[in-house]
């Protein structure tokens, strides 16, 4: 096995925007509306990915800990908004539940991976910390998203249903303990999705770039799988974490639903 890698020129970069440019001329041919949405996509994320390229070469040569939290704090923070961006509902507080949720589950499961079991030292090493945690804040916040927008509009479906139960006597949780189970379930389903056919069908895109760097495919296979666990440890929480506190919000201590705290949003 090579411990080297084949360098990537700007030339052989250029050329790869052939196949971006591929799905355009679809779009534009079966006119399905996408080619300005598909440009805009690829110069956000190209020019995210440079971006994040030119910090990170900056960090790695630092030995301080302040800079990379406030990276680190900044990627939650556009984790946070953006799982609720995607909702059709929302209401007051929503934004900082979901930050809330957001840096509890991804901070402790980051942490617990890397000075827990794969014991980098020091902790905050750039090198092993960003990469991390942004592979659990981008799943995570899929999964907050699914699962907070399943729970409200479940609340509405089924609104009549939880009122004539509260009605007839059943606390907030007996009433909606339903809701919460199948939001939490949505938020997994991802997760779950891509587990199942990892290895078989599908190669994650962690041990892809580690093969291609050079590293031996078994080696590579042990880190993907702590950090597959780790990701849904952190979608699992939290999604529990946002819901739970949804339900706080949208069920008072009286045992009322307040849908009237709900507004519609468009999404864009």
């Amino acid at each position: 096995m090579s411990s080297s890698y084949i360098p990537i020129s700007l030339e052989q970069l250029a050329l790869s925007v052939l196949f971006i440019l591929i799905n355009i001329v679809l779009s534009l041919g079966l006119r399905l509306g996408l080619a300005r949405t598909l440009v805009i996509a690829s110069v956000r994320m190209v020019v995210q990915l440079l971006l994040i390229g030119y910090v990170l070469n900056w960090l790695f040569t630092l030995s301080h800990p302040v800079p990379i939290i406030v990276l680190a704090m900044v990627m939650t923070t556009i984790a946070g908004i953006s799982s609720v961006n995607r909702t059709s509902r929302r209401f007051a507080g929503i934004y900082w539940r979901s930050l809330l949720s957001v840096f509890i589950s991804s901070f402790l499961i980051t942490n617990l991976t890397t000075f827990g079991i794969i014991q980098v030292q020091p902790w905050y090493d750039p090198q092993y910390f960003i990469p991390l945690l942004g592979m659990v804040l981008g799943n995570t916040l899929t999964g907050i998203s699914l699962g907070l927008d399943r729970f409200m509009e479940s609340l509405v479906n089924q609104r009549q249903k939880i009122e004539t139960l509260l009605a007839l006597g059943a606390t907030r949780w007996e009433a909606t303990h339903e809701e919460v189970q199948a939001a939490v379930r949505t938020g997994m389903i991802p997760m779950i999705n891509s587990m199942m056919v990892m290895g078989i069908v599908s190669l994650p895109g962690m041990m892809t770039g580690q093969i291609l760097a050079g590293a031996s495919p078994l080696d590579a296979v042990r880190y993907q799988i702590i950090i597959i666990f780790a990701i849904a440890s952190a979608t699992a929480l939290g999604t529990l974490g946002v819901v739970l506190l949804a339900w706080l919000s949208l069920l008072n201590s009286s045992h009322q639903i307040c849908l009237d705290r709900l507004i519609k949003q468009d999404i864009y």
